[in-house]
């Protein structure tokens, strides 16, 4: 992931930001696919703008977004390289129109997440990273350097999703009395944390692929870690299925240890 190449990318999420603004700014209707998830205009222009876009730009990569078209197990599971990624990540965010929704691209090698994009279009910020050169967030033109909160600290500062409260995340956070519940949709969980905003995002129950891959590589260049239910990282597009089990992602790699079984 050289500079040209990453600077290309971010210019994609960019153009695909305002392609979303461009319908949120208006009215909009909301389909349901067949799993019950919301689908607007804006998911399929961003879909649209990304594919096309990194298709353009790297010819030799497959990309694999949430809006594709369903693929073959044994055709994906042939790609040692791929971009994954979820145009329009948090759309019942987008929905209820309060801004915390993003853009997340990810680029995999040997199923580990090499390089993540997460672009927030209402606000314009953007955070990137490569587990080998370091996480930033980028307001305008300029970038700054961020790193995750180590050793995290009581309180425990725990995110916990605006549309997705369950039982054991509850039970959790009841294990964890002083902690600071902070809310927070989307992926933008995982930037929080890679700025040291945020210890602790538990996560019980179904997300995809492109759900998490962007985060995990931003989170694991700040310095933490993406940890799934046996504490090994979270891998990608090495099952037949796109679906992630449990997982933890934390600021501080030493946190799982601190926490209740």
């Amino acid at each position: 992931m050289d500079e040209m190449l990453r600077e290309s990318v971010i210019g994609i999420a960019q153009r695909a930001a305002a392609a979303i603004l461009a319908v949120y700014e208006g009215e909009f209707a909301v389909r349901h696919k067949d799993d019950r998830s919301p689908l607007t205009a804006a998911d399929l222009a961003a879909h649209r703008c990304i594919v096309d876009g990194l298709q353009a730009l790297t010819p030799g990569i497959p990309v694999l977004s949430e809006e594709s078209r369903a693929l073959d197990i044994a055709e994906r599971r042939r790609w040692r390289r791929l971009w994954v990624v979820d145009p329009l990540d948090g759309t019942r965010e987008f929905v209820k129109r309060n801004g915390e929704f993003c853009i997340n691209i990810a680029l995999i090698e040997e199923g580990a997440a090499v390089f993540g994009l997460i672009q927030q279009p209402v606000t314009g910020r953007l955070w990137y990273g490569t587990p080998d050169r370091g996480a930033f967030r980028r307001e305008g033109d300029s970038d700054r350097a961020i790193h995750a909160r180590i050793p995290a600290a009581a309180p425990l500062r725990i995110a916990a999703s605006r549309s997705h409260r369950d039982a054991r995340t509850q039970a959790l956070l009841d294990a964890l009395p002083g902690s600071e519940v902070v809310g927070c949709g989307s992926a933008l969980k995982f930037c929080r944390i890679a700025e040291g905003a945020i210890d602790l995002y538990p996560r019980f129950g179904p997300t995809s692929e492109w759900d998490t891959a962007a985060g995990q590589a931003i989170v694991e260049a700040a310095g933490g870690a993406v940890l799934d239910a046996r504490g090994r990282p979270l891998r990608y597009n090495q099952r037949d299925t796109l679906l992630n089990g449990d997982f933890i992602a934390v600021g501080d790699p030493a946190l799982p240890a601190r926490l209740p079984a």
